[in-house]
């Protein structure tokens, strides 16, 4: 179900949406600005000077600032949030996710499309790499598909492998349960503008999502170029939507464990799937730690990143799961339990 913007006024849409466009204001100076502006065109005939003041912001090297360019754009963005059906949700106003308001750098505008009441249900998010073994691919689906079958609704960032599986099986259990009495959807999260879709190839994908009653959000307007730093951005959207993240497969250096870094600083839980330590996962693991060794040993990528793995989050005490029954018992241990690495071919006994 698309909702139109109906409950906020154009002029405080291109308001909202003018002062998100203003790149040297961070999340809290974009919240004072907003606060001291009473229009759209107000804005627009501010100096930077003015813009300084008005949100507590300290002076940046050569920012940039042209009022009317920044006006003229936020109208089309507007108009194109209008169009497609696309609700507009400030980081303030009652519908916008609580779980996401609490993280530490939260969106200032969040993009929906399709069932934005989502947000505020139970969420539970499913990550993991996108070179994903055909074990993984299988808990994966089975394990979004029990989630949703239970009311959970089932995150994750619509991109090659475990995220796309996770949508998948929860678009499964849809399709499995038309009437959807008591059924969680899945929720879609972009790297990307919010009327693109990012892989392309996952178009289809992101259709369903729709169809089925799920929805897709962004922090990112129409029309907004894709950068390569929005995707690990996205992840902390991942992250911050619920209260738990649980990792189906992550070889190092995966961004799916940047996902479950984010979890953890935010004080969510944190669940690594079995698959993560069956043998087809370790297969992958040292073909892409293989790579990632010859990549640091170039100074193409960091030390963190080539030992960033799934044990030490074992070993900081994140629990490993079956399926997504023993996940539901799991919440309900005392902490550190399931958090000693056992000896190998005794980690599931």
């Amino acid at each position: 179900m698309q909702h139109i913007l109906t409950d906020i006024t154009d002029e405080t849409l291109v308001l909202r949406l003018s002062v998100a466009r203003i790149p040297f204001l961070d999340f809290n100076q974009k919240i004072k600005l907003l606060k001291n502006l009473d229009n759209p065109q107000s804005l627009a005939l501010q100096s930077i000077e003015d813009i300084y003041k008005l949100s507590q912001c300290q002076k940046v090297k050569k920012p940039y600032w042209n009022g009317s360019d920044n006006l003229r754009m936020a109208n089309i963005e507007a108009f194109q949030c209008k169009r497609l059906g696309i609700k507009v949700l400030l980081n303030t106003d009652e519908e916008y996710p609580e779980a996401l308001r609490q993280i530490a750098d939260p969106p200032f505008l969040l993009f929906v499309r399709g069932d934005e009441g989502l947000l505020s249900g139970r969420c539970l998010s499913v990550v993991g790499t996108r070179r994903l073994s055909t074990a993984g691919r299988e808990a994966a689906k089975a394990f979004a598909y029990d989630a949703a079958k239970d009311g959970c609704n089932v995150v994750s960032g619509l991109a090659y492998g475990a995220d796309a599986c996770a949508h998948q099986g929860a678009l499964n259990a849809f399709y499995d349960n038309p009437a959807g009495q008591g059924l969680g959807r899945t929720i879609a999260v972009l790297p990307c503008a919010i009327d693109e879709i990012v892989p392309y190839s996952n178009r289809k994908l992101a259709a369903q999502i729709l169809q089925s009653g799920g929805c897709i959000v962004s922090e990112y307007a129409p029309g907004t170029p894709t950068q390569k730093r929005n995707f690990v951005a996205r992840n902390r959207i991942v992250a911050g939507m619920s209260e738990a993240t649980v990792v189906i497969e992550a070889p190092n250096g995966s961004g799916a464990l940047i996902t479950a870094d984010f979890a953890l600083e935010e004080g969510r839980d944190v669940f690594f799937h079995q698959a993560a330590f069956g043998a087809a996962a370790e297969s992958i693991s040292q073909t892409v730690k293989s790579g990632l060794e010859k990549d640091f040993a170039a100074g193409r990528v960091s030390k963190f990143k080539l030992e960033n793995c799934p044990e030490r989050f074992l070993k900081a005490g994140a629990p490993v799961i079956k399926d997504y029954k023993d996940f539901c018992v799991a919440l309900t241990e005392l902490p550190g339990q399931r958090s000693a690495i056992p000896l190998q071919g005794e980690l599931f006994i």
